[in-house]
């Protein structure tokens, strides 16, 4: 029989390290027992803090024995780890606001509970935060089911950085917008195999978004908004992490990072009602702030 599981407190946790690991889950023990596991497998990144929120509707995912496994082991090899239940429900974005509010660490890396990471990815994305000095870095997640479904109509949408990551203004109907056909399916493990990089390589290229693994620079997310729209959109929404980084774009850039060494459990959601997509309703309001702003302005953020 598993012992009680420590959930650790805010008090404790909330400290000032260099990164934290992001993970609302709802109804995925399973799911959330491989997410984590592919997080106590990283290396190079020492002492990184998991916060783990739960909005399921029966007992909390981490109390899986599977899950609770994987929450000793990364406490074992020296990663903080927070336990939480934000009930009731009030949205994708006010979920993620309420994690946002946990952590005091110079990056966040907003993961779902259906992403397996393999080891590597951790380290490629805070080495390519700390080198692009840009307001968010991310892996879109590769679906393996669709290894032999190949789409090279999508692949003319990838764009490599060449310079420096610069703010950008992206919306609907522009032909940045376009750049989001590359994530689906497994598209982007095929531009990958195309591009070929050599052991420990790793690109920079132009996006509108991504989803599933984004790793913020936390003072910049702050500063773009957050989440804080949560207020501002029903709760049957999805489309919050768009919202969340087109604000980061306009202000602060961003970029996606190649190869991707995140996959996609391919499980069925769990948010099943979302009839309104939170970064339309966003951009729709006038007093949502745009104004480009250079990375890393602020020298009071914690290193």
């Amino acid at each position: 029989m598993n012992r009680p599981l420590d959930l650790g407190t805010t008090g404790e946790f909330r400290r000032p390290r260099r990164l934290d690991v992001l993970i609302p889950t709802r109804n995925r023990p399973a799911e959330l027992a491989v997410t984590l596991a592919g997080l106590a497998a990283q290396l190079g990144v020492p002492g990184f803090g998991v916060v783990v929120s739960d909005q399921s509707d029966d007992k909390p995912a981490y109390a899986h024995p599977a899950a609770a496994t994987m929450v000793r082991v990364l406490r074992h090899r020296g990663h903080p780890v927070l336990l939480t239940r934000r009930l009731p429900r009030r949205g994708l974005a006010e979920h993620r606001a309420y994690l946002l509010g946990r952590s005091a660490a110079r990056y966040v890396l907003c993961l779902d509970d259906d992403v397996w990471l393999e080891p590597g990815t951790v380290q490629r994305l805070v080495t390519a935060i700390g080198e692009l000095g840009c307001g968010f870095v991310g892996n879109a997640v590769h679906g393996l089911s669709y290894a032999d479904d190949v789409r090279p109509d999508t692949h003319r949408h990838y764009e490599e950085w060449t310079g420096p990551v610069v703010p950008e203004l992206v919306r609907p109907g522009t032909p940045q917008w376009q750049r989001s056909e590359i994530h689906p399916a497994a598209n982007l493990l095929h531009i990958q195999q195309q591009v070929d990089l050599p052991p420990g390589a790793w690109r920079a290229y132009k996006v509108s978004w991504i989803g599933g693994c984004v790793l913020y620079d936390r003072a910049a997310l702050v500063d773009s908004g957050g989440f804080e729209f949560w207020r501002r959109v029903p709760e049957n929404h999805q489309g919050e992490d768009v919202a969340a980084q087109l604000a980061v774009l306009a202000r602060y850039g961003g970029a996606g990072v190649l190869p991707s060494g995140a996959y996609h459990l391919e499980s069925p959601t769990t948010v099943t009602d979302r009839a309104v997509e939170a970064w339309e309703v966003v951009a729709a309001d006038p007093a949502r702030r745009t104004t480009a702003r250079p990375a890393h302005a602020d020298s009071s953020r914690p290193a």
